[in-house]
């Protein structure tokens, strides 16, 4: 899978008029608030913590596989139940934002591109772009709540499509999952692989700030894009 780095042909981004991102994972680094959440139920249910395996597993997966990944069976619902006792708001202090993916957006938005998110996150994701200011630059934003299914399922995209009137081959997908490879596919869209260069991709991008300036460079006529954090 190509990697962007300085001997890419930046003219083949050209073609990309809209960019749909994963969340957890790309926009932001939400491993260990994702830990923290998931762990009270562990302990809820007197299990010890998750081992590392499932901290993984958890990090991808929307919470209903979740769930049924580290809950036991017949505590399924209970556990599904309980989740409306959590607060996710005391999880918002172990979120980061990605380093240079505010200047990123704020670049791409000045220069017309859509932007968009598909995450399998339900009622939390507003919060958390509120949290680590990030509001205010995606639409859709396309969730387990209005999406028909979660990923891999490619409602999602399938949507964000529909409302920007782009066809497949006009974006890219950012993910840093096998969910979100399988995603793009099914959708039928390019997947450019965050930080995993282990994914199937059309495109690898080791951070941000590489992706701007090859950005900048592919857009010469747009203003140059502000490096940094």
């Amino acid at each position: 899978m190509p990697l962007l780095d300085d001997s890419y042909d930046v003219s083949r981004l050209r073609g990309v008029k809209g960019f749909i991102f994963d969340c957890d994972g790309v926009l932001i680094d939400s491993i260990k608030a994702n830990t923290v959440y998931y762990n009270k139920y562990r302990t809820r249910f007197g299990l010890p913590p998750m081992n590392a395996e499932d901290e993984r597993y958890t990090h991808i997966q929307n919470v209903y596989e979740s769930l049924r990944r580290i809950i036991p069976p017949e505590l399924y619902e209970e556990a599904l139940a309980f989740r409306s006792q959590i607060d996710y708001r005391d999880m918002l202090p172990f979120l980061t934002r990605e380093p240079g993916i505010r200047r990123l957006l704020t670049w791409l938005k000045a220069g017309g591109f859509r932007l968009g998110v598909d995450t399998n996150r339900m009622d939390t994701v507003h919060l958390v772009f509120k949290a680590v200011d990030l509001e205010g630059y995606f639409h859709p934003v396309m969730t387990t709540a209005n999406a028909a299914a979660p990923k891999p399922d490619p409602d999602g995209v399938r949507q964000i499509l529909a409302d920007w009137g782009l066809a497949p081959g006009e974006v890219a997908f950012l993910g840093d999952s096998s969910v979100d490879e399988q995603t793009a596919k099914n959708a039928g869209v390019p997947f450019w692989a965050f930080k995993n260069p282990d994914l199937e991709a059309e495109l690898t991008i080791p951070d941000f700030l590489t992706l701007a300036g090859a950005l900048s460079r592919a857009w010469p006529e747009k203003p140059a894009v502000a490096l940094g954090a």
